[in-house]
């Protein structure tokens, strides 16, 4: 029925009636929507939140009645004068004359998008930021946006200090103001993702450019602006630090960039192999939110599955699928605490990690734990890590079915956890951390 009314004699009551009904489902709808966009905002932070807004604002003007519509600003997730004003292709003084450290410690600064309390990337960048400090390096982050209002870096740092997924470092935080841009006496000027390449870019410090690469951001797009903006940060001569060979290999060969990679790993404090009797679940790494996880395309997948093995239990995790009617039956452990992981990655003898542009760092924390991951076979994925117990298969829900049932069914399931697990006992992110800074330091040195 339309409306939501009570049987009421007079006719304005009924309408009296109507129109608290429509005012319930109103509140209840902006509380929902509140509610999720908190929700977006602590796991993903603001820029997943900003862009999904973006999106959908877009979406409901090209909906809406054009004369009925005000008048918008244009809304990216740079802000649109540092997209207007970088003209990349004259050179720059920073790029002219680079700087040079020899006999010290370098003293970096990081732009970065306001962080949420799960948000992968950015914990990899405090990571990295904690093995320079080790080093006897500095940072400092300086936090951007394109949105209105002030960013809270006194906030910021307590909720990030307070959270044990992120690594301890000594940095300090900042709003990116810029008419002030970074400090005077940095030495080297990270750029985190495509947005804070356009402000890095034009900060007038003299440090040298870097940009710290963990995904190629441009597929993160439909083409069009954003995606074309993405893309021309390759161009702006910052030197690129990757994660992995297949994103280095990438910016160098189709964009000129100068690149070097570390390599991947994992924390092993937090994933290990307890369980060592056979186990029989299935996981899967479900992100709805994230296009570049494949949901969809796991979900098919797992359909194939339950159908042949209705006995086996499917664990989704990564976030709240509560909202979806899946074709099989499930459990639903939304995002979870990184100290819980561990424990539901002993249960299940096989996962599925779909990544449709760089690897996920799922697979080595699964393998960590004896669980066999299976992935869509790809550059993307088998250029960054290699190892004999990743199990790649075709990017189809039948194939990738077929390796989810085969490494659930063999026989020694039990004993491939226990090798699976021992292939990556030594790779923590060590190797990784040394890597990043003597890449740093050597490219300071001139």
């Amino acid at each position: 029925m339309g409306e939501e009314t009570r049987p009421v004699q007079e006719a304005g009551t009924s309408r009296l009636a109507t129109v608290s009904g429509r005012a319930r489902r109103l509140g209840s709808r902006v509380f929902r929507i509140g509610r999720r966009a908190v929700v977006i905002a602590r796991n993903e932070g603001v820029r997943s939140l900003t862009v999904r807004t973006i999106d959908r604002t877009r979406t409901r003007l090209v909906d809406s009645q054009p004369s009925l519509v005000p008048r918008q600003e244009i809304r990216m997730l740079v802000r649109y004068e540092d997209a207007l004003e970088a003209d990349w292709s004259t050179p720059q003084p920073w790029a002219t004359s680079p700087l040079e450290v020899r006999d010290r410690g370098i003293r970096t600064a990081w732009i970065m998008h306001p962080p949420g309390e799960s948000s992968g990337g950015a914990q990899n960048i405090f990571r990295f930021i904690q093995y320079l400090e080790r080093a006897g390096h500095s940072a400092s982050l300086y936090f951007y946006h394109s949105a209105d209002h002030a960013i809270d870096a006194r906030y910021l740092k307590q909720l990030i200090s307070a959270n044990p997924s992120y690594p301890s470092i000594a940095a300090d935080f900042h709003a990116y103001d810029p008419a002030r841009g970074v400090a005077a006496d940095v030495d080297a000027l990270f750029a985190t993702g495509w947005e804070t390449a356009y402000p890095a870019f034009r900060d007038p410090s003299r440090a040298r450019r870097f940009y710290f690469v963990q995904d190629f951001e441009p597929a993160f797009y439909s083409v069009g602006t954003e995606h074309v903006l993405a893309e021309n940060t390759y161009r702006f001569g910052f030197h690129g630090i990757t994660a992995g060979n297949w994103l280095a290999d990438k910016l160098a060969g189709e964009y000129g960039m100068r690149t070097d990679a570390f390599g991947f790993g994992a924390d092993l404090r937090h994933y290990s192999l307890t369980r060592t009797d056979d186990r029989n679940d299935l996981f899967f790494y479900a992100r709805p939110v994230t296009t570049r996880r494949g949901f969809e395309l796991g979900v098919m997948a797992l359909q194939h599955v339950a159908r042949e093995h209705p006995e086996r239990t499917i664990h989704l995790a990564g976030w709240d699928t509560s909202m979806y009617d899946l074709p099989f039956r499930h459990v639903n452990h939304s995002t979870m605490q990184i100290g819980d992981l561990n424990e539901l990655y002993n249960q299940c003898a096989v996962g599925l990690v779909l990544s449709l542009t760089n690897m996920s760092l799922l697979p080595l924390e699964l393998l960590s734990s004896g669980v066999i991951p299976v992935l869509n076979r790809g550059p993307n994925n088998d250029k960054v890590v290699q190892n004999d117990f990743i199990r790649y298969a075709d990017p189809s829900p039948h194939a990738l079915a077929s390796a989810v049932i085969e490494e659930m069914v063999r026989p020694d399931r039990a004993d491939h956890a226990r090798r699976a697990a021992a292939s990556v006992a030594d790779l923590t992110w060590d190797r990784p951390g040394h890597d990043f800074v003597d890449i740093l330091v050597a490219a300071m040195r001139g």
